[in-house]
């Protein structure tokens, strides 16, 4: 067997083959292009790299033009954290000396020695990879979108509180669009206080509203009117220009993150997964997409459901050192997993009658909080999907909760 470790950098990148001994074949400095790419496939081709029988590789990275070439056709990757391959390094040099040709060496004696201990990327299919970057790219525009909220409603406080006041009554407040549209018309409290019934009515309009236009105009013109401490004219309208910029920022962050949701919503019903996922109750389509994408659609990526549940941090994890032993929650997981498992978890309570009576079973028998008993629930179902997307069978209640919850019985009699 050979083995190859690659270095990754941003610009070139350091390549080993070493052979079962662990005697060192080969090492090559390429760049990041493709005259690289061709010298490391001639590199591996003279060493025996064939398509039916290639060299695995590990490299400290699992995304990017390198890694797509080597993912071509049945090669086994190997994504090493960059953390173990420091702790491997001391196995070969006590002085702790670091390089990048010693790395290549290094991650290529992993595969000669631990291969077994470290899993492959997985084998998923395009379209799942394709939903993965809109998927997570649809749920880091959902979080910068609500950064920005928040740093615009930090500057309001200052400044405008009767902004925060009119938009309180309205979900999602200040990401909507009849919001964006007030601060845009009106800058600071003085030029909200002056706004007519036809200015507020139209900014209604142009944002696409057609229904209650009428009894908001005259909520809103009361609140803005309301007295409030102000800041000096010269300090507000400096404040007013700030707000503008911080507000060309959210709705550039809502757009985008609209316009991805769309995205996720075209293609991922088109995954032959989709039906089994949106069975469950609590994972709409981007919920679904989310969890599509960190879990993959390779089935034998995980031996059992005690492995998918490890790596989504819903399973619990035992220390025992001697006569003590703790259980305590996972910290090393899939964190974009682990925060969709979450809100599904906290969907499928109001979806579904049993998943409700295993989280209140949580909360009144077991003494468990919020966060605990919703990882406890997150930890049942996934457990669940990973049966369900092995057989090619839709969620089913009457098989998931099979006792019914007691405050139905209660009701029921």
């Amino acid at each position: 067997m050979i083995y190859c470790g690659i270095d990754w950098a941003e610009k070139t990148h350091d390549v080993a083959l070493v052979d079962d001994s662990g005697q060192l074949l080969a090492k090559r400095h390429i760049t990041d292009d493709m005259a690289g790419y061709k010298i490391l496939l001639d590199l591996l081709a003279e060493y025996g790299d064939t398509e039916e029988k290639p060299i695995p590789v590990a490299i400290e990275t699992s995304r990017g033009l390198l890694v797509a070439v080597l993912r071509t056709g049945k090669r086994q990757v190997f994504a090493i954290n960059p953390m173990a391959v420091a702790r491997y390094r001391d196995r070969h040099s006590v002085s702790r000396k670091k390089s990048d040709p010693g790395d290549a060496l290094v991650l290529a004696n992993i595969l000669r020695t631990d291969m077994h201990a470290h899993r492959p990327l997985p084998d998923d299919s395009d379209l799942a990879r394709a939903i993965a970057v809109l998927a997570r790219a649809q749920q880091d525009a959902t979080w910068n979108r609500q950064q920005m909220s928040n740093q615009l409603r930090s500057l309001l406080r200052e400044y405008y509180p009767a902004a925060l006041d009119a938009f309180a009554a309205w979900t999602n407040g200040l990401c909507r669009p009849e919001a964006r549209e007030l601060l845009k018309l009106a800058p600071t409290p003085g030029k909200a206080a002056k706004l007519t019934r036809a200015q507020i009515t139209s900014a209604l309009k142009r944002s696409g509203r057609k229904r209650g236009i009428e009894a908001d105009t005259e909520r809103l013109r009361e609140v803005l009117r309301v007295d409030w401490a102000r800041q000096l004219p010269l300090v507000e309208d400096a404040l007013g220009k700030q707000m503008l910029a911080l507000l060309g920022q959210l709705e550039a962050a809502c757009i985008a993150a609209d316009d991805l949701a769309k995205a996720v919503e075209e293609v991922f019903p088109q995954h032959p997964d989709a039906g089994i996922l949106l069975s469950f109750p609590g994972l709409g389509v981007q919920l679904g997409a989310r969890v599509l994408a960190e879990i993959g659609d390779d089935h034998t990526r995980f031996a059992d459901a005690r492995g998918l549940k490890a790596y989504a941090g819903s399973s619990p994890v035992t220390r025992a050192s001697g006569k003590k032993s703790s259980i305590t929650r996972r910290r090393v997981k899939n964190d974009r997993l682990n925060h969709a498992g979450f809100l599904w978890a906290f969907a499928a309570l109001t979806a579904s009658p049993g998943a409700k009576g295993h989280y209140r079973r949580r909360r009144d028998k077991h003494g468990d909080w919020h966060a605990p008993a919703l990882r406890h629930l997150f930890n049942r179902m996934i457990g669940q999907l990973y049966h369900c997307l092995q057989h090619g069978h839709r969620y089913d209640e009457a098989l998931a909760f099979p006792s019914p919850p007691e405050g139905l019985e209660a009701a029921a009699a």
